[in-house]
Formats: C-alpha cells, structure tokens, sequence
C-alpha cells in the first residue's frame, strides 16, 4: 500500500478492509480494519503535530509513511500509520478491527466478548497484545504487518466526525472518521444499526 503519494484521507479509507496482522511471540493475530481516523497535521487541531508541535513522544509521526506511530492515552496504546513522506506529520489512527486469528486468545487478553472485545483503538491492541515498543517501527519488516491482497472490500463507507475531539472548531465536525456501514465491530455502533458483519463486506 502506498504510504507517501496519496491524500491521508484516501488512504484512511482504502485501509478499511485491509487485514492487521501481529506476530506475537505465542501466537499470530489478526483482525479487518473496520474503522480509522485521519489527522492532517500541523493544520490540523486534533492533531499531536499541530502547528508543528515536535517532541520525543511525537517523533514517529515525522518519519517516513508506513512507520507506525503508537501513542498512550488512558493507558491504552493508540497506534496510528504515518501517510505522508518524512517530516510532514499526518497519519491514520486504526480505531476499531473484525476479529479474525486469536479471537480466544484475544478474549482472554481483553477479559471480554463479543464485539466489546477489538471496537476501540485501545481495546483492539489489548486484544492484540501489541506493546508499546511498536512506537518508531516500520509496517511489514517488524511483527506488526498488514496483508492488502488477503482482505476484504466494504460494501458501503461512512464518514463522520472523529470521536472525542471537542473544542477545536472546524476540526471537531470534520468528516475525518471512515467506518464500514453497519458493521457490530465499529466503536460507539448503536444496535439498531448493526448489520450481520459478513453482511458488511462485498
């Protein structure tokens, strides 16, 4: 997948569908993307590298695209794929996945079930068991890898505005949130929109 010529949008889009696999040392997970987020940079308020805001914490997001970008909040590790090349910030946060390899696995990891258990961004790398030593590393030459030739296509996408960013004006209700219509893994899904999630895909 092209990390560096395409819009960070379009690219927070196309990754719906896409398989997430992590090699953990016990065992392999993986899971669809389901939802992402954009963030557009120094422009951009919602984003850690507003204004060209740079510190250690941030660093990764100035690195070549495809460099994964891992972040804490509330505790839970974030991680986001840079999208543009080196030195210009802009990334897309993988919030929710459909379990696919080490669901039981993941169960045990996460002490849930069901869809509770990956439609969060914190909860799909609990389930993951991904580390926060992720942070800096490269997409497909560590354990974290995406697979774009074994995945699925949504049938339908949804833009919204991204979740949990109040009071930063026009960036609050952008439509920089990318869902898969109707699928139970997607985070803050109302029951009545749910769908069968094999309903979801083409």
């Amino acid at each position: 997948m092209d990390f560096i010529t395409r819009k960070t949008t379009d690219i927070a889009k196309s990754l719906l569908g896409v398989k997430i696999i992590y090699e953990a040392p016990e065992r392999t997970y993986s899971g669809y993307i389901v939802e992402t987020e954009a963030y557009l940079g120094t422009m951009d308020k919602a984003a850690h590298s507003y204004r060209g805001r740079r510190t250690p914490r941030v660093n990764s997001l100035y690195c070549e695209g495809g460099t994964i970008y891992g972040h804490m909040m509330h505790r839970y590790l974030l991680i986001n794929f840079v999208t543009q090349p080196e030195g210009i910030p802009e990334g897309v946060l993988i919030r929710a996945i459909e379990p696919d390899e080490g669901l039981d696995a993941m169960i045990r990891n996460r002490g849930k079930s069901g869809y509770d258990v990956t439609n969060g961004p914190g909860k799909l790398t609990t389930a993951m068991a991904i580390p926060r030593t992720i942070d800096g590393t490269r997409l497909n030459e560590g354990r974290l890898k995406i697979d774009t030739h074994h995945r699925k296509y949504p049938r339908a996408i949804v833009s919204s505005p991204r979740i949990g960013i109040p009071n930063k004006g026009k960036w609050t209700d952008a439509p920089l949130r990318f869902t898969v219509k109707g699928n139970p893994f997607v985070s803050h899904m109302r029951m009545r929109d749910c769908q069968p999630p094999d309903e979801t895909w083409r």
